[in-house]
């Protein structure tokens, strides 16, 4: 008999679980659609074509690649086959995958629908990726984005709204965050003050794992990647200037920076009078290594709990170029719901009462008694009281230990005294206490508490 078991880096979700998640879930749509972000669904398979070569290198090797239909062999590349070249043999073999981000899927749907959407359009999406990557405290194979994205506006006052958007939800999670901001332009200056405009993706690449791998770590990676020392060194002299108006005298000759410190000036212009109430934090280092962001870059970090960011995004001018509609500029944010579920756990920062989906348990002492709690469950659930009955009339005992496995508030106790009175005898389970209700105010009495 074979062991039940999953795949790393994927989970099952219990009800305890799924009712915290849903917390979650909910809490954030809710500040999306006050905003005037509207709901959208893409499906789970993607064409390759799609996904591939919109991440970058490294994201392109975390794809989840799905083996074409039947023989998928028959069309295989025999000579890449033969020699085990899989970076060769894969797209012979695969043209579908498992999509890695909301974002790519939402382009293409814009491109595939245009003219029939109103334009700027504000959508957010709460939906599965999947990324093979090495399972670890934080990271998984399968997880849930939360995505708020606005295309065809390259209007800033967005950048704005978006990072209200996270301290709204934040504030509301009541979970304490940093929102870290920086511009991709500043980063090219960076490059450019380094005179390495030509290496500014391998630069990217290499700085977005300064968390991983500490400085010492980026400008060892800078060197693989065919920086000189008198690049690295100014690349590591830019990183570490933390003051916005000190880094903005560095790079004041450098055109992209010149552009990247205006617009962030105006997103700032934006959020005069806000009073955020998580903190907001200039940080040169963020630099998102996915390569289609070309304005301003956001992630969020948890305040005082060892985790990763929580959320992330920023602007693409013409992510939709590579679907054949160029000039269509975007910007948008993603919470990372499964490591907010995380930080919240470590926290304790869930409300107590996530488990009371179940209000009332029937339990009966005989066959006749447990119909009439059936009954008598049905008038509750049609009343809009979430009510249950115990199986059958075992002994009251296994019935109450149930109760309390289950964690139900209250529970209506049914005997023939009760059948023939057409009452409940309804015990609080916090308290104890007992007293006698008629079904006839028993919806009411439940509802009131």
């Amino acid at each position: 008999m074979q062991k039940p078991g999953l795949p790393e880096g994927v989970r099952d979700f219990a009800p305890d679980v799924l009712r915290r998640r849903r917390y979650i879930f909910h809490t954030i749509e809710q500040v999306f659609a006050r905003f005037g972000y509207q709901p959208l669904e893409t499906p789970a398979l993607e064409k390759l074509s799609t996904l591939t070569g919109k991440y970058g290198d490294e994201g392109d090797k975390l794809l989840f690649r799905i083996l074409n239909n039947g023989d998928f062999l028959s069309k295989a590349n025999p000579e890449a086959l033969e020699s085990k070249q899989s970076a060769l043999l894969a797209p012979t073999i695969a043209d579908r995958g498992l999509r890695y981000d909301l974002t790519v899927p939402f382009a293409r749907f814009v491109v595939m629908n245009q003219g029939k959407l109103p334009l700027p359009f504000k959508r957010y999406q709460i939906q599965a990726v999947w990324r093979a990557d090495r399972p670890q405290k934080g990271r998984y194979r399968e997880f849930t984005q939360c995505d708020a994205d606005v295309v065809g506006s390259s209007a800033l006052s967005y950048e704005a709204e978006l990072m209200q958007i996270y301290d709204l939800v934040f504030a509301q999670l009541q979970l304490p965050v940093t929102i870290h901001i920086n511009h991709r332009k500043i980063l090219e200056a960076f490059a450019e003050a380094a005179h390495s405009a030509d290496k500014f993706v391998d630069m990217t690449v290499a700085i977005d794992k300064l968390d991983k791998i500490g400085l010492d770590g980026v400008v060892n990676e800078l060197e693989q990647r065919g920086f000189d020392n008198t690049a690295t060194d100014t690349i590591k002299d830019l990183l570490t200037t933390a003051d916005l108006e000190s880094l903005k005298l560095k790079l004041q000759h450098t055109p992209s920076g010149q552009e990247g410190f205006a617009e962030l000036d105006t997103v700032n212009s934006y959020l005069e009078g806000y009073n955020f109430v998580n903190t907001r934090l200039f940080d040169p280092t963020l630099a998102r290594g996915l390569s289609y962001y070309t304005g301003c870059i956001f992630e969020v970090k948890a305040n005082g709990v060892a985790m990763g960011s929580i959320g992330g995004g920023g602007r693409y001018a013409n992510l939709t170029g590579a679907f054949g509609l160029p000039g269509l500029s975007g910007v948008g944010i993603s919470f990372g719901a499964d490591r907010i579920y995380d930080v919240l756990t470590a926290i304790d920062g869930f409300p107590a009462d996530l488990a009371n989906d179940l209000t009332l348990l029937f339990v009966a002492f005989d066959a006749d008694s447990h119909r009439y709690a059936f009954q008598t469950a049905t008038q509750l659930r049609l009343a809009g009281v979430a009510a249950d009955v115990y199986p059958e009339p075992v002994k009251i005992q296994k019935q109450m230990k149930y109760a309390n496995e289950r964690g139900v508030p209250f529970v209506a106790i049914c005997g023939s005294d009760e059948l023939a009175q057409r009452t409940v005898m309804l015990k609080n389970m916090t308290t104890g206490t007992q007293e006698t209700v008629s079904v006839d105010q028993l919806a009411d009495f439940l509802k009131q508490g």
